[in-house]
C-alpha cells in the first residue's frame, strides 16, 4: 500500500478551515474521473475564442525567433515557431516534443504531405486566428487540418461548405465528408440532398456516378422532397441508362422504393411497360403482385403499407381562424401535400379571430390583427412549430380586421383595415428581430379587404373596401424612398381579393365586386406590362379566402361563394394554365388566412405519416 493510501486511513485531527471573519466551513471539492471521449473532429468543441497576439504575426513576418521549419510536398519550406504550431495541434505537439519517443531529443524540422498554399492557410490561422477557407482550397485544408486535429479550421471548413452546398456540388462535398467521416457533414448533405432532390438528379453529373446502395437509401427515404413517385421512378431510369447492362442487376431493389400505392393505375402500367422493367422476369412478377394488392383493396389501402407510405412533407401549410357557423374560430388545420389530406392540429391558439392577416419569418407564423366578433385587435401573436408554443409580440399602433400583411424585407408590414369605425390608409411595419412596430406613410386610398404582395423588395396592394364602393386601383410601397404611388388599375374591382407573387407576376384572385362573389385571376407584371392580363378562372368563386404556393401551384382554400363558407381547395397550375380541384378542409371557413413553412426539422410532426403511425398505437393503448 502506497504511503498516499496509508494516510487516508488515519483519521484527521485537524479543525476544519474556516473563512476570516465568517463561519463557513471550506469544503473539499469532490473528483471526478477523468473520461476522454471519442468525438467527431467536425463537431465545435471550444468553450470560447482562442486569443491571438499580434506580436506574433509580427515576429513571423519578420523571420525572428524562428527555432523550426516546415517543409511541404511542394519543396517550400516555410520558417515557424514550434510551441505557435503546438498550441493549436496536438500532432505538432507530439512531433516537435518527440512525446513518442521519450528520451530522444527534440527535433525542429517537418515535413508535411500538403500544398504549401494549403499550409500557408493553417499557418495564417496559427498566427492570427483568421484564414481565408474558399472553393479551390477548402477540400485541402479540411482533409489535413482533420489529420493535424486543428479543430477550429475543420470546423470554418465545414460551415464554409454547408453554406455553399448547391444542386452542382452537394454530391461531390456529400462523397467527401463519407470518405473523412465527417458526420455533420454527411447530415446537412444528406438532407440538402432529400429536399432539392428533383434538381439535383436532373442537373448534377455525379448523380449517375452514384453507387446502389447510396442512391437506394436516398430514393427510400421518408423525407425525399418529390411531388410524385412518377419522379423517384424517373430518376432511376436515369441512373440506369448510364450503364444499363452493368446495373441491371440492381433494378428490382431500386422499383421497390418506388411506392407505387400512391400512383394510378394508369401511371404503373406505363412504368411496367419501360422495355427493361418487361424484359426482367422479377420485375414483371412484382409490378403484377403490386397491381393484385391495389386492385383488391381499392381505394382503401391501408395507410401503414410501404406502397402506400406518403413521403413527409418538406413543405407545411398552416391554415388558421376565419369565420364558421357564424362565430369566429381558432382552429387550426395543417395541409400534407405528399398525402393530400388535411389535418386537425392541437396547437390551436386560445384566441379565435377572423379577418385577420399572416406571415411567415424564420420559421415561424405570426397572426396580425383580426376580430373576435365584439373586439379589434391590435395585437399579434406567434407561433413556433417547433416547439408548438404561442406566445404574445409587441402590439400593432391601431387595431386593425380587414388587414392586409405581407412580408418585404424581412420586415411585416400591416396595411389598411378597418377599427371599428372607419376604413383606414394607415401604414405600420414590423421588425421581428427586435418585436418592434414604426408607422410609415398612409397609402394614397382607404382600403380594407384588399391583399398585398412583395415583388422585387417593394410592397403592392390592390383592390379593396374604402367605405363606400368596391375599389379596382392598386399602388405600390417603395421601402427605398418611403413613398406610395399608384400603378395601373386591375380590370375588375375586386374586395376580399387575394393577391400573390407568383412566377415572377402579380395575380389578383377571386374577390366580390360589389354584386357577386368572383372566380376570374389576373396577373400584372411591374416594370414589363402596362394592363393586367385575364388569366384561366377558379373552379369555385369565392372571396376571403387563404391562398400560398406549395410545390409552385397557387392553392386557395376555404372562402365565401356568395351564398355560405366554403371548405373547397384548388390549386392553379402555369404549366396547363388550369385550376385543379384537391382535398377539403375539415371545417368550411371564410376570413381565414394560411401560410407555408419549408424545411421544418420536425416536419413530421405535421404531417399524414405521424399520424397513421400514431393510430396504431393508441388502438393498442385503449384495448389494454
Amino acid at each position: 500500500m502506497s504511503f498516499y493510501m496509508k494516510l487516508r486511513k488515519i483519521p484527521s485531527k485537524r479543525k476544519p478551515l474556516y473563512f476570516r471573519g465568517t463561519s463557513k466551513t471550506l469544503k473539499r471539492p469532490k473528483r471526478t474521473p477523468n473520461i476522454r471521449c471519442q468525438r467527431c473532429n467536425c463537431t465545435e468543441c471550444r468553450n470560447g475564442p482562442l486569443e491571438f497576439p499580434t506580436i506574433w504575426e509580427d515576429l513571423r513576418v519578420n523571420n525572428q525567433l524562428c527555432d523550426g521549419i516546415v517543409k511541404c510536398e511542394d519543396g517550400v519550406v516555410f520558417n515557424i515557431h514550434r510551441i505557435i504550431l503546438t498550441a493549436i495541434s496536438p500532432y505538432f505537439r507530439a512531433l516537435f516534443t518527440n512525446s513518442i519517443n521519450r528520451g530522444r531529443p527534440e527535433i525542429n524540422e517537418a515535413n508535411v504531405s500538403v500544398s504549401s498554399s494549403a499550409f500557408q492557410v493553417v499557418l495564417d490561422y496559427a498566427y492570427t486566428g483568421k484564414c481565408v477557407i474558399n472553393n479551390a482550397n477548402v477540400f485541402e485544408v479540411l482533409k489535413y487540418c482533420d489529420q493535424y486535429e486543428i479543430l477550429d479550421v475543420v470546423q470554418k471548413c465545414i460551415q464554409f461548405l454547408i453554406d455553399d452546398l448547391s444542386i452542382a456540388n452537394c454530391l461531390q462535398v456529400l462523397n467527401f465528408a463519407n470518405r473523412f467521416f465527417c458526420r455533420y457533414l454527411i447530415y446537412q448533405g444528406n438532407k440538402y440532398v432529400l429536399q432539392h432532390f428533383v434538381n439535383v438528379f436532373r442537373s448534377n453529373d455525379d448523380f449517375c456516378r452514384l453507387s446502389p446502395q447510396h442512391l437506394k437509401e436516398i430514393l427510400s427515404d421518408d423525407y425525399l422532397n418529390v411531388k410524385s413517385e412518377e419522379i423517384v421512378f424517373e430518376a432511376i431510369k436515369c441512373w440506369m441508362n448510364y450503364l444499363p447492362i452493368t446495373r441491371k442487376p440492381h433494378l428490382f431493389s431500386l422499383l421497390k422504393c418506388v411506392r407505387m400505392g400512391n400512383l394510378s393505375s394508369e401511371k404503373v402500367l406505363k412504368i411496367a411497360r419501360w422495355p427493361i422493367i418487361e424484359s426482367d422476369t422479377e420485375c414483371t412478377l412484382y409490378i403484377s403482385d403490386v397491381k393484385l394488392i391495389l386492385d383488391e383493396f381499392c381505394d382503401g389501402v391501408p395507410q401503414n403499407i410501404y406502397l402506400t407510405r406518403p413521403r413527409i412533407p418538406y413543405d407545411i401549410l398552416f391554415a388558421i381562424g376565419g369565420w364558421s357557423a357564424g362565430s369566429p374560430t381558432n382552429f387550426m388545420e395543417i395541409y400534407d401535400n405528399r398525402a393530400n389530406k388535411w389535418l386537425v392540429s392541437k396547437d390551436t391558439d386560445e384566441v379565435a379571430r377572423a379577418y385577420h392577416g399572416i406571415c411567415s419569418y424564420e420559421g415561424k407564423v405570426y397572426l396580425v390583427g383580426g376580430f373576435d366578433g365584439n373586439e379589434y385587435f391590435n395585437t399579434v401573436r406567434c407561433f413556433d412549430p417547433l416547439v408548438h408554443k404561442w406566445t404574445d409580440c409587441a402590439c400593432m399602433y391601431y387595431s386593425r380586421c380587414y388587414v392586409s400583411v405581407v412580408l418585404c424585407m424581412n420586415k411585416i408590414y400591416a396595411l389598411g383595415g378597418y377599427n371599428g369605425r372607419i376604413r383606414m390608409n394607415s401604414a405600420e411595419r414590423f421588425d421581428p428581430v427586435r418585436n418592434q412596430w414604426e408607422l410609415l406613410p398612409s397609402m394614397q386610398k382607404q382600403r380594407s379587404d384588399a391583399s398585398a404582395a412583395m415583388f422585387n423588395d417593394k410592397v403592392y396592394i390592390v383592390g379593396g373596401f374604402n367605405g363606400q364602393e368596391v375599389m379596382n386601383s392598386a399602388e405600390m410601397f417603395d421601402p427605398s424612398t418611403n413613398q406610395w404611388s399608384f400603378i395601373t388599375s386591375m380590370n375588375s374591382a375586386r374586395s376580399g381579393v387575394s393577391l400573390i407573387n407568383y412566377h415572377n407576376a402579380l395575380y389578383a384572385i377571386g374577390g366580390f365586386n360589389g354584386y357577386t362573389r368572383l372566380n376570374t385571376t389576373e396577373k400584372f407584371i411591374p416594370d414589363h406590362t402596362s394592363r393586367w392580363i385575364e388569366v384561366s378562372d377558379m373552379m369555385t368563386p369565392r372571396s376571403n379566402f387563404g391562398t400560398v404556393i406549395l410545390d409552385d401551384n397557387i392553392y386557395v382554400i376555404g372562402g365565401f361563394n356568395g351564398a355560405t363558407t366554403i371548405n373547397y381547395m384548388e390549386y392553379y397550375d402555369i404549366e396547363v394554365d388550369e385550376w385543379v380541384e384537391a382535398a377539403s378542409m375539415n371545417l368550411n371557413r371564410s376570413a381565414l388566412s394560411a401560410c407555408v413553412i419549408s424545411g421544418l426539422s420536425n416536419s413530421k410532426d405535421y404531417s399524414f405519416l405521424d399520424r397513421s403511425q400514431q393510430r396504431p398505437n393508441e388502438e393498442s393503448k385503449a384495448e389494454i
